[in-house]
């Protein structure tokens, strides 16, 4: 069992189902009548030609949420088109934006954020139309794809020169050539100086007060236009000590700072500690884990920890019975083969 599986199905349960089996379908179609949404991932067209796309399961549960996620949507070019996170990344803008601006070398987020975005997406839809369905009694068809959930990740911020329609439209301008990562005497930290306040703090805590009467950096918009030097400044200041030195000095100012940990680092950062965030939890089959509870706290509906990752079909039989199967239809479909 991988990592990442086992940190992508904790506390779900796995059953398998052969969806270009008569029986099989109408497994299907019996679990979707006890069940509020279905979210299917599949090729367009894939699910109406196996029979189970959104009219054959609507028909056993008419207020079905019927979620269906794909690569690039239901037409247009592309949309038959094998996906992955890299491609979407490109596609999208996201590489460029990454890169620092339209002439640099596009460059990946080095996570699969396409992915993880499109899923947190879809579950921020599925609620609003579980919402709606509990308001009107009416279910709905939610559709969406990784290219639009990360065009529309990164219009708010990163799509500026594009959003006024009729006028022209300027390369995106280099980003500064520090990206507020800099180099200490044994490590990197972050400062991130956004306020005229948190300048002057600055200013005072490295004992370089005559940058305050430079012209170049007398308002927030020209430090933002003469970047490169100001981060040039910053950086030769910082190389001088540790990040722990810094750090102190600038906390101790009120300017917004903190160490680059790497991922052994982060576990024992106190202010990841303190908020619980990493559990260990044992695994049947894994052993001991480490993994992140649910971000979200809840006053009322805690979250909790209920099972690992399953193994593949593990709870087939269980959850066929529940939704009402017999054990002789159970074992039917074994003996055909459709489980």
């Amino acid at each position: 069992m991988s990592a990442s599986f086992l940190n992508n199905n904790r506390n779900k349960r796995s059953i398998t189902l052969d969806l270009k089996s008569p029986s099989g379908v109408d497994a299907v179609k019996r679990l979707a009548a006890t069940s509020d949404v279905v979210v299917q991932n599949f090729r367009p067209g894939v699910v109406e030609r196996l029979g189970v796309g959104e009219e054959e399961l609507r028909a056993v549960k008419p207020d079905l949420i019927y979620v269906s996620i794909s690569g690039f949507g239901e037409i247009g070019p592309y949309s038959n088109r094998p996906v992955y996170d890299p491609i979407v990344q490109a596609l999208s803008g996201l590489a460029s934006v990454q890169g620092g601006s339209d002439k640099a070398r596009p460059r990946l987020v080095r996570t699969i954020l396409p992915d993880k975005l499109t899923a947190v997406t879809s579950s921020q839809a599925i609620t609003a139309a579980l919402l709606a369905r509990e308001r009107t009694g009416q279910g709905q068809h939610v559709r969406l794809s990784m290219l639009d959930s990360i065009i529309s990740f990164l219009w708010s911020s990163d799509m500026g020169g594009q959003t006024y329609v009729g006028k022209e439209v300027s390369p995106q301008r280099a980003a500064s050539f520090i990206d507020l990562i800099y180099e200490t005497s044994d490590g990197h930290m972050s400062v991130a100086v956004m306020t005229n306040a948190q300048w002057e703090a600055l200013c005072h805590a490295f004992d370089h007060t005559e940058w305050l009467e430079d012209p170049r950096f007398s308002t927030t918009e020209l430090r933002d236009i003469n970047i490169d030097a100001r981060l040039g400044l910053i950086q030769a200041v910082l190389e001088t000590q540790t990040t722990g030195h810094w750090m102190a000095l600038l906390e101790e100012a009120g300017v917004p700072c903190a160490p680059v940990l790497n991922r052994s680092e982060l576990m024992d950062h106190p202010q990841v500690q303190a908020s619980g965030i990493i559990e260990e939890n044992e695994h049947p089959k894994a052993g001991l884990l480490r993994q992140t509870r649910n971000a979200a706290r809840f006053s009322v509906t805690e979250t909790e920890f209920r099972r690992g990752a399953p193994q593949l079909g593990e709870h087939t039989r269980e959850v066929l019975a529940e939704a009402g199967f017999s054990e002789e239809e159970i074992k039917a479909l074994d003996t055909e083969g459709a489980i």
